[in-house]
């Protein structure tokens, strides 16, 4: 698909085809301040949170001081923090690594955006009045296997190993590779939502089309699949 893309509609096809537990979220990193969105007010204690009010249908854009709060996500979004929350980053990282979430030697493998934004943009993928960089969709991992068929059909796949902590990596990494899964991690179900049963897969925005034009083949392909196995289940299991 070539033409530009009808997000409203792209959101429909893909909540038609796949059981979703909440809105896809477009999420764009700017260059410069919108002047069309509301500037967010107030705080959240992550990146990940503002994923959390996109869903729930709010067109917003943030600026680097509404991610001070959390330093991880600061980190993955290339976002330099004032001298004093860089102290507080010290102390989080030491309190994970004296826990053992993560290793000292692994913060130099995280995905990170290649440049800070001045503005990150957040929207309902179907409310969507800017073309997204990525997008984020929460879903159970029936759906995530379809999706990600979808990507591979697509040609959009990475076939890396689905990512885990922190979650908001899965966003730079999407963006230099193509289709991303992630297991989600503790603090993003916390401040998100997103259920023990549910994971995310992310895509680039330029891919999101083709993957919903991908869709339709899979769901078929899988539905005569399940017939298939079901039927062989029936006439060779033997417990």
């Amino acid at each position: 698909m070539n033409e530009t893309p009808n997000w409203k509609e792209l959101e429909r096809l893909i909540s038609a085809a796949v059981t979703l537990p909440r809105r896809p979220v477009a999420v764009s990193f700017l260059d410069s301040v919108p002047t069309n969105l509301e500037k967010f007010s107030g705080t959240e204690p992550s990146g990940c949170s503002f994923w959390r009010l996109a869903a729930e249908g709010r067109v917003f854009y943030t600026v680097p001081e509404n991610h001070f709060n959390c330093a991880v996500g600061a980190y993955t979004h290339n976002i330099a923090l004032s001298p004093e929350r860089e102290k507080e980053t010290q102390q989080t990282l030491k309190m994970m690594f004296e826990l053992n979430y993560v290793q000292p030697e692994e913060v130099a493998m995280i995905p990170r955006l290649p440049k800070a934004p001045v503005a990150i943009a957040y929207a309902p993928l179907g409310d969507s009045p800017f073309p997204p960089d990525v997008v984020l969709i929460s879903c159970k991992p029936a759906a995530a296997m379809l999706l990600n068929e979808a990507a591979n059909r697509a040609g959009v796949s990475t076939g890396a190993p689905a990512l885990g902590r922190p979650t908001c990596m899965a966003l730079p990494a999407s963006l230099q590779h193509g289709a991303i899964l992630s297991l989600g991690c503790i603090g993003n179900r916390v401040y998100t939502g997103l259920g023990e049963d549910e994971m995310y897969i992310v895509f680039r925005g330029r891919d999101v089309a083709n993957v919903a034009e991908a869709l339709g083949a899979i769901i078929s392909a899988n539905a005569a699949l399940r017939e298939y196995a079901a039927g062989r289940r029936q006439q060779l299991a033997s417990i």
